[in-house]
Parts: C-alpha cells; structure tokens; sequence
C-alpha cells in the first residue's frame, strides 16, 4: 500500500471524505489518505497528526516526495492536538486503533473541534463504545460501512454533530445503519460471531463457577440479539 495505491479499507474511508474538504487525519500512519485525496484533488488542505517520530518522519517524506508541502502539513502532535484553529478543518479521521483508544482522544480533544467536522472512524474492535460515545456528545451517524479485508471484518462509521440523538443498546452493538441494511458482509460476520459466542457460553456453562454469573448473562443476551437479526 502507498499514496498511489490505499487498501480497500482506506478507499472506503476516503470515499467518506466529502470533496474540497479540510482534512485532518489523526494517527496518519505514513500520511497515504490525505496525500491521496490531494494527489486526487479531493481535498483543499490537509493536516496529518502522528505521535510517534518514525511515522511522522516517514509522512513528512510522502509529503514531500509528491510536492505537496504547500498543502499539507504534518504535525508531531498527541491526537487532536494536531489541529489548530487556523487549519479550518471540516473532516476529521481517525483510522486502525481501537474503539475505546477513538473515544479517549475524541474525549480528551474535543475542545480543540469546532463542532461543525465530519468524524470518519474506522475502529479495530469496541466500535459499541465508540457510537456510545458519539451518542453522548451529540453525533449523528449517517453513513456506515462493514467490510472484510485480510480475514479481518472493519467497520466504517462516519457521524456529524446534531442536537441530540438516541440509540437503543441493539443499535450501538450491531450499528443503527447496518443492522438495518443487513448487508451481505453485515450477515456473514455475525452468523461467524454467533458461532463463536454460543461456543464460548457452552464453555462458561462447563466451567460454571469459574466465570461470573454476570458475563454468562452478558453472551446470552449478546446471543439473543444476533439471533434475533439475523431472523
């Protein structure tokens, strides 16, 4: 994978991006979506933020191995604390952490947002946390996305700010958007998941005083809703 060429799951997440956007993409790894969608002319302006010196060492050369210095603009920056006020951002992703790491730098850096940006999340893992989190501070999710790359399942959940919004339990675990669309993708990874929760409930059930009845309520409610959607 390079600037020239994203992986399938990058190619979703930028089709997200609306056109002419402020792009800044916290924990850009090597910089390759905002220089995509720059070589593309998708992007006005972009800002990648990355914490750790040797991703941002390695995005400053994309940066400036395509002559796009003038445009984008890489920062060695702890999450949001990568945007500045003058970046005028109106996109926001975060790519390939987990749910709860998204929540924890959405958290702690949402006074750095104007709150007018699009969020482009795409979670590995904890994504009921994440739209819970979402929830809470006023997101609509209006676009998601499921798909299978490299035997790994990735969800792609992209919210806007609202005035308010709720969610049932069923539609932060499954996705209010994907739950309802039930996609082939959408159906194919739970019928795997239910596989997996009702052979770890038989395991509990074997090892009975050793797992709390709590988690054993847990998989067995978890159950009943996959089974109940895939009806």
């Amino acid at each position: 994978m390079n600037e020239q060429t994203l992986s399938m799951r990058l190619e979703r997440v930028a089709a997200h991006v609306p056109q002419g956007a402020r792009l800044a993409d916290i924990g850009s790894d090597h910089g390759y979506l905002p220089v995509a969608l720059m070589l593309r002319g998708a992007i006005e302006a972009g800002v990648a933020g990355e914490v750790a010196h040797t991703p941002f060492a390695s995005a400053q050369r994309n940066v400036r191995r395509n002559g796009l210095e003038a445009h984008i603009t890489i920062r060695l920056a702890d999450g949001l604390d990568a945007i500045e006020m003058a970046d005028r951002i109106s996109a926001v992703s975060l790519c390939g952490m987990g749910g709860k790491t998204m929540c924890e730098i959405l958290e702690r850096g949402k006074h750095r947002l104007s709150g007018s940006e699009r969020l482009i999340l795409q979670p590995n893992g904890d994504e009921c946390e994440l739209r819970g989190w979402l929830m809470q501070n006023s997101y609509r999710i209006v676009s998601e996305e499921l798909l299978r790359e490299n035997r790994f399942d990735y969800e792609i959940i992209v919210a806007e700010p609202c005035v308010a919004v709720a969610y049932t339990a069923e539609e932060l675990y499954f996705g209010p958007l994907l739950m309802r669309e039930k996609a082939p993708a959408f159906v194919t990874k739970w019928q795997r998941m239910l596989r997996q929760k009702q052979q770890t409930l038989a395991n509990f059930e074997r090892a009975r005083d050793a797992i709390p009845e709590e988690k054993r309520r847990d998989f067995a409610r978890q159950i009943s809703w996959i089974s109940q959607v895939l009806a």
